[in-house]
């Protein structure tokens, strides 16, 4: 112990200096140096523009990437001051793309609203990259300044060129640093794409191009939205049927806060709202959302109470009930946002809930009034959804009676595990009764719970909650996982901490797969964003030569193995194509999809709520349209369509 103390003396103490500590630990800084932490370097150039754009200055924004995973993002704003710092006494590019903490961004004047981390983006972008360039247009001038590795200057800031009066903005180049993000250096266009989509939605006005120059031939997308977050909207419920065709869109200020909303209810029956405080978004919601919810539920009861609708202080329509098919943008601009937790995703102004509320107020009681028929439509949607709900709670109260666990167990649906701790527990939702009992009997019966379902589930898209609690499948499930689901979830009480979708490897298997994830996603969200959903990867062939057996994954890895055969066996051998989970025996079921020592699992994860919702409603609702375009478009994509 004591040789333990003395090793821990002054020199032990470190200082960093300058972007060292940025490199240190950089996960400090963007969160990760996986492909999201990479992406996060082009966030934090971007939202220097944008604030630009914010204070009144830019209106548009080109994005590029270019050959060798070099990023350029330039503006048509006023251009970084290019003087000399008179705090560090250099010049003032260098001291933003050097110095921690500095920038225009701390109640000096230069920017009323601002995102990004505040003085640390564009300094933490040059600490982690191999180089860093910037370029700046302003009084007729070009100001050119470089950085090698870890952001040190090449040299002083110089004039290169001269440009036209009525050029200004800044241009920044970089490349990341491929020992800092070892993961991969290579950007998605798909990613950059929608969150430069959802700013240009969330400024509107403000044009962003993006442009990517590593192909064959360039591609370009350009966002340009003049209706902002109503647009947004619009795209949002493509997939739905609106109930009133006009979307609703509100704003005001108050003490330099401003507050915009836009929505729009369609037939469908899930709640989707997001939020934005300065672009950021804040999607564990905040004082601005609980501000608009709660003023949301008092008009549309106040509305209804005075139209003789409800007459019953007992028959009041909960926040539940108004959400119903509620799609809705809420962006709030704050000078100075405080945010609960480093990662920005909820915002805790109080000040934001009564003016949020107060805004929100005055524009939908106009509205309501100005469109009684609008007006009366929302009022029966969320009638309607407060009756589905009292039987939901009918419907769930019948379920705990009549569908506890050992009844479930009783009627042979539920084959449960031994161990009792759910860390170690998994279960099993196997398609049909024959590959159940292959499961069954291949199971590590300590710890592994098996379920059986008998064909297709209901799709939960196009259903209510009381509805799906009639399904006898649905409700096998709720008991077995024992979170309750609804008002009653509560994901401590969950019993398993895996829940593994075992369907066959066709079609059909994905479609019920589909079906279940949905299920999830839709009345079990927690346990997907808490890592509990898996999918099992039944292999698609079995190889077989002399006493050897070998399994294949994919056609990829058949051939491989082909390949590998020895001569003597190339006549012998034996391309078993596994069609379904019931045609193995449990032995088989157990080495090749459920063993731990051998199985593969994938790993259900929700890394974008607003995308993964779009993709659900888009795949599984009631609108053919939309789908059936999305699968001419992507046709040429598909890979193992029988997988």
């Amino acid at each position: 112990m004591k040789n333990e103390i003395d090793a821990y003396n002054d020199s032990e103490i470190q200082v960093l200096e300058g972007l060292e500590a940025v490199r240190k630990r950089p996960g400090m800084y963007i969160g990760t140096t996986s492909e999201r932490g990479l992406h996060h370097l082009v966030w934090e150039i971007v939202d220097n523009s944008v604030d630009e754009a914010l204070a009144g200055f830019c209106t548009e924004i080109q994005v590029t990437i270019e050959p060798g995973e070099i990023i350029s993002v330039r503006d048509n704003g006023r251009g970084m001051p290019t003087g000399i710092n008179e705090k560090t006494g250099l010049s003032t590019i260098e001291t933003i793309f050097t110095v921690l903490h500095a920038g225009g961004k701390f109640g000096g004047g230069g920017y009323k609203v601002s995102g990004g981390l505040h003085g640390v983006g564009a300094s933490v972008v040059n600490a982690l990259s191999d180089w860093l360039e910037v370029r700046v247009y302003r009084d007729s001038k070009v100001y050119f300044e470089k950085f090698e590795k870890g952001g040190h200057p090449l040299g002083a800031l110089t004039v290169i060129d001269s440009c036209d009066d009525d050029i200004h903005g800044t241009e920044v180049r970089f490349k990341a640093d491929p020992e800092i993000f070892r993961e991969t250096t290579v950007y998605k266009f798909e990613t950059l794409e929608k969150r430069l989509r959802e700013l240009a939605f969330l400024n509107k006005g403000l044009k962003i191009h993006l442009i990517d120059k590593r192909g064959e031939e360039p591609k370009q997308e350009t966002f340009h939205y003049l209706g902002g977050i109503s647009e947004y909207v619009k795209m949002l419920n493509k997939a739905k049927t609106p109930l009133h065709e006009d979307i609703i869109y509100l704003e005001g200020v108050k003490d330099d806060i401003s507050i915009e909303v836009a929505l729009q209810y369609n037939d469908g029956y899930q709640e989707n709202i997001y939020s934005f405080t300065n672009n950021i978004n804040t999607i564990e919601g905040g004082t601005h959302e609980d501000g608009v919810k709660a003023a949301l539920t008092r008009v549309i009861n106040n509305y209804a109470k005075n139209n003789n609708i409800l007459k019953d202080k007992d028959d009041a329509l909960t926040g539940e009930d108004v959400r119903e098919g509620l799609t809705m943008i809420i962006s709030c601009k704050h000078p100075d946002p405080q945010f609960e937790g480093q990662t920005k995703t909820k915002l805790g102004n109080s000040e934001v809930r009564k003016i949020a509320s107060d805004i929100f107020v005055e524009g939908f009681e106009r509205f309501l009034m100005e469109n009684p028929q609008d007006a009366k439509m929302i009022i029966e949607k969320a009638t309607t959804a407060s009756r589905a709900r009292i039987a939901a709670k009918k419907a769930r109260e019948a379920t705990r009676r009549k569908t506890g666990l050992d009844n479930i167990n009783f009627m042979g649906k539920l084959t449960d595990c031994k161990s009792k701790d759910p860390s170690e527990c998994e279960i099993f939702i196997v398609e049909g009764d024959s590959a159940g009992g292959s499961a069954k009997d291949g199971r590590d019966y300590m710890t592994q719970a098996i379920l059986p379902l008998r064909g297709k589930i209901l799709n939960v898209e196009k259903a209510r909650l009381d509805r799906a609690l009639n399904n006898e499948e649905i409700k096998s499930m709720i008991t077995a996982f024992g979170t309750g689901i609804g008002e009653d979830f509560d994901i401590s009480k969950l019993r398993y901490h895996k829940i593994i979708i075992m369907t066959d490897a066709d079609v059909d298997g994905a479609h019920i797969r589909t079906l279940l994830l949905t299920l999830f996603y839709r009345f079990f969200r927690p346990v997907v964003e808490g890592g509990y959903v898996y999918s099992a990867q039944p292999p698609l062939y079995k190889v077989t030569y002399g006493k050897t057996t070998r399994l294949a994954q994919t056609d990829e890895h058949l051939a491989q193995i082909i390949a590998e055969i020895p001569e003597k066996y190339q006549n012998s051998k034996i391309i078993n194509r596994f069609k379904g989970l019931g045609e193995m025996d449990a032995i088989e079921l157990r080495e090749t999809t459920m063993s731990a020592k051998n199985r593969v699992l994938r790993q259900v994860t929700v890394e974008d709520a607003m995308a993964a919702n779009e993709v659900f409603e888009l795949l599984m609702s009631d609108d053919v349209e939309p789908r059936r375009k999305f699968i001419v478009e992507n046709a040429g994509y598909v890979e193992n369509l029988d997988y």
